[in-house]
C-alpha cells in the first residue's frame, strides 16, 4: 500500500468516527485497524505491542502524579487560600471576582499542568458566583474556560512532559519557554475583563489593607511552596519531571492531611479514585495515538509530505504561521496529546528542514493546542465549563471569540519575535 493511499484510508476512518461522535481515543483505534488487517506483513498484534510499548515510560508517570496532586490542592482547601491570596492582590480592579479567576489560574497553572484539571475545579467556584454578583452567565462560563488554558502553558505542563519524551526536546527548556507566554495571556485576558467590567459596570471589591494582604499572604505561602517544588527542582537538576510529579503529590497531601487537615483517610480514597479514571482516560488515548503514529511513521507518511514541502522552501517565520495554524485548526477536533503524537511526528520533519528552532517549535504548537481547548466542536475546557452549569456551548461562543482574538495576538508575536520567548530557555541547561 502506498504513503498517500495508507493516509487517505486511516484520516478517513478517523474522521469519520469522530463526525459520528466516536470518542477520540477509540476513533484513533478504529482508524489503526484497517491497515493492520490489509497489509499481509502486519497484523494486530502489532496494536498492543506498539500500544503498550508507549505505556513503558518512566516519563509519563508524571501525568498521574500532576493530575492527583492538583486533585489534592482542590480537596485540601489548598485553592481556597490561594485565593483569599488573590483576592487580597487584585480584588480592588474593576471586574474583581474575574480577575480572581484569572489570577488563580495562573498560580493553579504552577501546579496542575491539566487545563482540564483547572477548567473542573475553577467552573465550580466561580461561574455561579460571579452570576450572583451580576455578572453576565456567558462572559463567566468564557472568562472561566479562557483562563483555563493557562495550565498547560505556564509550567509544570503536561503536554511539555508529552512533548519531551516525543521528541526528545530538552523538558527545562520548554518550561522556561512557556513562562513568557503563560504571563503575557494571563495579562492579556486582565485586560479583557477590565474592558468588560467597565462597559457591562461589573462590581468592584474594596481594595484590602496591607495587613489583610500580610495575613492571606503568610497562610498562601505553604501553598505556593508546591510550585518552587515542582518546577525549582527540575530546573535544578534535583528531580526528573517524574520525581517532582512526585514531590508535587507528597508535599500537597501534608498539606492537605496534616498542615490544613481537610483531607481524612475517606476523602483522600475519593481523590485516589478520580486521579485513576481521569489519568486513564488520558493515558488510553496517548496509547492510541501512538498507534497512530507508528503506523504513519512505518509507512514513512512524514517523509512524503516534507518532499512536498521542500519544493517551497520555507523559513523559520513562514514554517511558524503553518505549525500555529495547523494545531490551531486540528485542535478543534483532537485532543492534545493525540494530536502531538500523531500531527506533530508529521511536522516534525518539516519544521526541522526550516530551521525552525526545536524548543520554539514546541511552545508554539502546545500554545496553539491549549487555543484548541476553548474552540468547538472538541474545545475540552469549554464544554466542562458550560456542562458545570447546565448551558449550551453556542450560547458562550460570541464572548469566547472575542476573548480569544487579542489571546491569537499573542501567539502570532511568539512566532515572528522568537528571539524574545527564547530568551529565557536558553539561560538553562538542555536536560
Amino acid at each position: 500500500m502506498t504513503p498517500g493511499f495508507v493516509a487517505a484510508l486511516m484520516f478517513g476512518v478517523l474522521f469519520a468516527a469522530l463526525v459520528i461522535r466516536i470518542p477520540v481515543a477509540f476513533a484513533l483505534a478504529l482508524a489503526c485497524v484497517l491497515p493492520l488487517v490489509l497489509d499481509p506483513q502486519l497484523n494486530l498484534t502489532v496494536f498492543m505491542s506498539a500500544m503498550f510499548t508507549s505505556f513503558n515510560s518512566f516519563l509519563l508517570l508524571a501525568v498521574p502524579f500532576f493530575l492527583l496532586a492538583a486533585n489534592l490542592m482542590n480537596t485540601g482547601g489548598i485553592t481556597d487560600r490561594l485565593f483569599n491570596w488573590t483576592r487580597s492582590m487584585v480584588g480592588h480592579l474593576p471586574g474583581s471576582l474575574a480577575q480572581i479567576n484569572v489570577v488563580l489560574s495562573v498560580l493553579f497553572a504552577g501546579v496542575s499542568g491539566s487545563s482540564t484539571a483547572d477548567a473542573a475545579s475553577q467552573a465550580k467556584l466561580f461561574i455561579n458566583a460571579q452570576v450572583k454578583e451580576g455578572y453576565d452567565m456567558s462572559f463567566s462560563i468564557s472568562i472561566t474556560a479562557v483562563s483555563a488554558i493557562l495550565a498547560v502553558i505556564i509550567p509544570p505542563s503536561i503536554l511539555m512532559i508529552v512533548w519531551g519524551g516525543v521528541f526528545n526536546t530538552s523538558i527545562n527548556q520548554l518550561y522556561m519557554a512557556g513562562v513568557l507566554p503563560g504571563l503575557l495571556l494571563g495579562g492579556v485576558q486582565m485586560a479583557i475583563v477590565y474592558a468588560y467590567a467597565k462597559i457591562r459596570h461589573y462590581p468592584t471589591y474594596q481594595r484590602a489593607t496591607f495587613t489583610e494582604f500580610l495575613r492571606t499572604t503568610v497562610i498562601a505561602v505553604p501553598a505556593m511552596v508546591t510550585p518552587g517544588i515542582i518546577v525549582g527542582g527540575k530546573l535544578l537538576g534535583w528531580f526528573t519531571a517524574t520525581e517532582s510529579g512526585c514531590m508535587a503529590v507528597l508535599y500537597a497531601m501534608f498539606l492537605a492531611m496534616v498542615f490544613y487537615r481537610e483531607v481524612g483517610w475517606k476523602e483522600l480514597k475519593s481523590v485516589l479514585f478520580d486521579t485513576g479514571v481521569f489519568s486513564a482516560i488520558s493515558l488510553f488515548c496517548l496509547g492510541t495515538a501512538s498507534v497512530f503514529g507508528w503506523l504513519l511513521a512505518y509507512y514513512k507518511i512524514p517523509q512524503s509530505l516534507i518532499g512536498f514541502i521542500a519544493a517551497y522552501d520555507f523559513g523559520p517565520t513562514t514554517m511558524g504561521f503553518i505549525v500555529a495554524g495547523v494545531f490551531l485548526l486540528v485542535g478543534c477536533f483532537l485532543d492534545a496529546i493525540p494530536a502531538i503524537i500523531i500531527v506533530g511526528t508529521v511536522l516534525q520533519p518539516m519544521v526541522a528542514h526550516s530551521g525552525m528552532d526545536p524548543v520554539h517549535f514546541g511552545i508554539v504548537s502546545i500554545t496553539a493546542l491549549a487555543f484548541g481547548l476553548i474552540t468547538p466542536p472538541y474545545g475540552l475546557c469549554l464544554l466542562i465549563s458550560c456542562a458545570a452549569v447546565d448551558v449550551k456551548v453556542v450560547k458562550v461562543l460570541k464572548d469566547v471569540s472575542i476573548m480569544l482574538f487579542p489571546m491569537l495576538l499573542v501567539l502570532a508575536s511568539m512566532i515572528l519575535f522568537p528571539s524574545v520567548f527564547l530568551f529565557l530557555p536558553r539561560l538553562v541547561s538542555a536536560q
